[in-house]
């Protein structure tokens, strides 16, 4: 029998984080997304996955896996680095992904999942990229989903489906963007969204 000891080293503060977390998230938001984006392939939708930072690097490993396994067309805007370079040498930052989802003509058919600890907030000016992202989605009618780390962010005020990863300050960002992998996987490998292929499992 193992005991903790009476001062828990990060490790195993960090560990016990996850645990905590794992435990207090909502299966059943889960099941909504994983349903809502089947229901976007299965209408000839699309899947724009945005990201900034860690977000981003799961965006790209997302885009990956939600096309190979689950066939749900998946464009993430940090794909194309001279796409994204350009536009932020030549228009800013702030409306990198915003200008972007206009090329990529957007619409009531398409969905939205956004990787992000804060979720972007108008109020305090952060993350204005993907705020303007948000925005644009929810004004031309596609389904927003996130995972977050934040509840006051404009990710999870806006978006049909978000799930929250409430955790302690000093660990956010790597128990959020951890989780975020854990979810997104949770997403391409449910029943509902994941494509068998003959032979396979």
């Amino acid at each position: 029998m193992t005991t903790t000891p009476a001062t828990a080293s990060p490790s195993v503060e960090y560990l016990e984080e996850v645990i905590r977390v794992a435990r207090s998230l909502e299966p059943e938001q889960l099941e909504s997304m994983a349903r809502g984006l089947a229901g976007v392939r299965e209408g000839g939708g699309r899947l724009f996955i945005i990201g900034v930072g860690g977000g981003a690097g799961h965006a790209s490993h997302a885009v990956n896996d939600f096309r190979k396994i689950c066939h749900l067309e998946s464009y993430t805007p940090t794909d194309n680095v001279s796409e994204l370079t350009a536009r932020v040498n030549d228009d800013g930052w702030e409306s990198t992904f915003d200008a972007w989802l206009t090329t990529s003509r957007i619409g009531d058919r398409d969905a939205m999942l956004v990787f992000s600890v804060g979720g972007g907030n108008r109020e305090h000016n952060i993350s204005m990229n993907i705020v303007l992202a948000v925005e644009h989605a929810k004004r031309v009618g596609a389904k927003i989903y996130g995972i977050v780390g934040k509840s006051d962010g404009v990710t999870a005020q806006l978006a049909d489906v978000c799930i929250v990863v409430d955790t302690v300050a000093k660990l956010r960002t790597g128990v959020v963007e951890g989780f975020q992998a854990v979810l997104w996987h949770g997403l391409v490998f449910h029943p509902v969204e994941r494509v068998r292929r003959a032979g396979r499992s």
